[in-house]
């Protein structure tokens, strides 16, 4: 008996982190390329995540309205057409416009994904299945800055080469009607979506992403100013990032699972502040990268947890419930660039050090919903439960 084709479900979870923070490592190249400025240039990151998470606000339930299926196939399309407008842009303000319509097409399809791994794996697993799928956003993180750096080497606009050949082949061995072809019965419900469990992943999922794309864009920006990186160098400090987060994914994964959301969320959060203030401060390439390393393996542990959370929260709009958490930390990294670039313009070292700030108050929420703010439930939990520490 043939096997039912799910691997489409972790490799399309690839696209979005790699959309995001593709043109981090060549910035300097776009902006040369186009007769601009890297200043400017930074804004693609921004031009990609606004209409990524805006439109997450409502492409869930849409999608759930309108089938799965139908609406993964042709976001991917579009998705392709905007890469070749990018690739093909000869002015900064159309290789602008065509990021944004980058973000819109993504937005309608890595919520689907998580709804479908969310509903086709058993209770006991979500955490190691939603580590995998957190393992394949690392590759994507991790080969994003690499294949840019490269390409910008040769030419920047190769960069948009291989997530159009991903999208493409995801278009051609889509994952099997049996794991995408749920439709909601009726109109998914809005009111669904209010609850405390999908509020705190909305939180987290917000400071988690503020901190972490404002490391891959300040890093970038670093690595040049102070040692003098070209764009290949560049390229491998951030694609360490990934790496990290690929290696880790399947015992974060695990870890989940034993832990439960609220203790893991506390350490990936101490991790994390602690490898932005080493990025920041690290007196050498090696030093800034171990950084690096630290932040992406705990960005990975963040994405697992803030997915599990979310895709539980309600059974009746599960995209819908996905795709807010994803809007909210993609809102996140929209403003990183517009936040910190200017913290870092004014004071290099304290300016990126202050990314610290976004998982610090994470720690503070997440101690108080641990303190008894009546939040109670086990994780692996398919209807709306809200959330308590599990001990290991």
């Amino acid at each position: 008996m043939r096997r039912t084709r799910v691997w489409p479900l972790y490799v399309g979870g690839a696209l979005g982190p790699y959309g995001s923070t593709m043109v981090t490592p060549i910035l300097h190249e776009v902006a040369q390329g186009l007769d601009s400025t890297p200043e400017l240039a930074a804004s693609a990151v921004t031009a990609y995540m606004v209409p990524f998470a805006a439109l997450m606000l409502v492409s869930g339930t849409l999608a759930e309205r309108w089938g799965r299926r139908r609406t993964i196939q042709v976001s991917l399309t579009v998705f392709v057409l905007a890469c070749a407008l990018c690739a093909f842009s000869p002015t900064m303000e159309l290789f602008l416009a065509s990021r944004v319509l980058q973000g819109a097409t993504n937005a309608f399809t890595t919520p689907l994904l998580i709804a479908a791994i969310t509903d086709s794996v058993p209770h006991d697993r979500l955490g190691r299945s939603m580590g995998w799928f957190a393992a394949w956003q690392a590759m994507g993180q991790a080969f994003s800055p690499l294949i840019s750096g490269v390409a910008g080497f040769v030419d920047w606009r190769l960069s948009f080469v291989a997530p159009a050949l991903c999208a493409m082949a995801l278009i051609l061995l889509p994952p099997d009607e049996s794991v995408t072809g749920r439709r909601a019965t009726g109109r998914a419900s809005w009111s669904s979506l209010l609850n405390r469990r999908l509020a705190l992943a909305c939180a987290l999922a917000f400071l988690c992403y503020l901190a972490a794309v404002g490391l891959t864009v300040l890093s970038a920006l670093r690595a040049e100013d102070v040692f003098g990186l070209g764009p290949l160098a560049r390229g491998l400090v951030a694609s360490s990032f990934g790496i990290a987060g690929l290696l880790l994914a399947d015992f974060v994964g695990r870890a989940l699972d034993r832990l439960g959301p609220i203790t893991l969320g506390l350490i990936a959060n101490t991790v994390l502040a602690v490898g932005l203030v080493t990025a920041a401060l690290g007196p050498s390439v090696a030093a800034m990268t171990v950084g690096v390393i630290a932040v992406g393996a705990s960005v990975t542990a963040m994405r697992a947890t803030v997915n599990s959370v979310a895709a539980t929260s309600t059974a009746d709009n599960r995209a819908g419930a996905t795709s807010l958490a994803l809007s909210f930390q993609f809102f996140g990294g929209a403003l990183a660039a517009v936040v910190w670039v200017p913290l870092y313009d004014l004071a290099p070292g304290a300016g990126f050090a202050a990314t610290a700030l976004a998982p610090l108050l994470a720690i503070l929420l997440l101690v108080a919903v641990w303190g008894g703010a009546g939040i109670r439930g086990p994780l692996g939990s398919r209807a709306e439960s809200p959330i308590s520490p599990k001990t290991p």
